[in-house]
């Protein structure tokens, strides 16, 4: 195997390395970031907000994943007037996809890897006007699961079409978790990318030597996605997979798309609390993003 080895070697397709420490950082030179993901509406964020600033706690991005076009103008607004309030990123999800198609494949346990992704030209055709209204609102960040989409998405950023300060995360529902994805990620226009929840800390190592981009980890999962907290292990994964956004709070969620209430958005504050408390007690010297970085993607009006 030592010839393919090296060749992989060569393209910048790095081995697991129990010893491995990353020395890359946000561009601010912090080590982590927290994200709160599943925030479905504005009074959830709102409440989500108020229980982390009673915390005196930092988190730097709220995502929503049940699709730009479940929201409302308004809606769309009031959440944009939230992050710009208490100066945190905002990714809105793409809405067109398999599950909320036609598809009767996306609906069973087979089918269940394309039901997030992108069925024909007219559905790829809706998921651009998608992006395109939530970008009309000052949103900057977005939420993709189909890599055809992340394609021609990079495409507009670079030929003008949309802005090019606009950020795109893909989702750990595409179902990437080796080093070589990731790097084909990256090149196709990846801002952050959100491996598969179940990694261990060593494939983690990997896939962060291999590639720039923050990545996007579960430091806990709804049961529908395992259920797993890895709250212990939170001081670890920044140590190897640095840049980091912390996804913290799903445990609360039954599932992805799961509609939280204000009570609920509270209950993944306290996530928050205990994940930097495990930070604070096993790993203090680690540098978290302060809440004024320049270099967030907060919605600008």
């Amino acid at each position: 195997m030592k010839d393919t080895v090296n060749f992989l070697e060569k393209i910048g397709i790095k081995n697991e390395n129990n010893q491995y420490v990353s020395k890359k950082r946000f561009k601010d030179g912090s080590q982590y970031r927290f994200e709160v993901p599943g925030i479905q509406n504005p009074l959830a964020m709102k409440s989500l907000l108020d229980e982390i600033n009673s915390y005196e706690l930092n988190i730097s991005r709220v995502s929503q994943t049940m699709g730009i076009m479940r929201l409302t103008d308004f809606e769309i607004e009031e959440m944009v007037d939230l992050a710009i309030e208490n100066k945190v990123e905002l990714f809105l999800s793409v809405g067109p996809r398999a599950s909320y198609d036609t598809s009767a494949t996306a609906q069973t346990k087979e089918g269940k890897t394309v039901a997030n992704r992108l069925r024909g030209y007219k559905n790829l055709l809706y998921a651009i006007e998608d992006v395109k209204r939530a970008i009309s609102f000052g949103v900057k960040g977005i939420l993709i699961y189909d890599e055809g989409l992340l394609y021609i998405l990079n495409q507009m950023r670079k030929d003008g079409e949309i802005p090019e300060y606009i950020d795109f995360k893909v989702s750990a529902h595409t179902g990437h978790g080796n080093p070589a994805s990731a790097k084909l990620l990256e090149f196709i226009g990846a801002n952050s990318f959100n491996p598969t929840r179940d990694l261990s800390i060593e494939m983690l190592g990997s896939i962060r030597e291999s590639i720039n981009i923050p990545l996007d980890i579960h430091t806990e999962n709804p049961i529908s996605s395992g259920g797993f907290i890895r709250h212990y292990e939170v001081p670890e994964i920044i140590k190897v997979a640095s840049p980091v956004y912390l996804k913290t709070g799903g445990s609360v969620a039954k599932t992805h798309n799961w509609t939280i209430d204000e009570n609920s958005a509270k209950l993944r504050a306290k996530q928050v609390l205990l994940v930097q408390s495990m930070i604070d007690k096993y790993y203090p010297q680690a540098i978290g993003t302060y809440k004024n970085s320049k270099y967030l993607s907060i919605p600008q009006k």
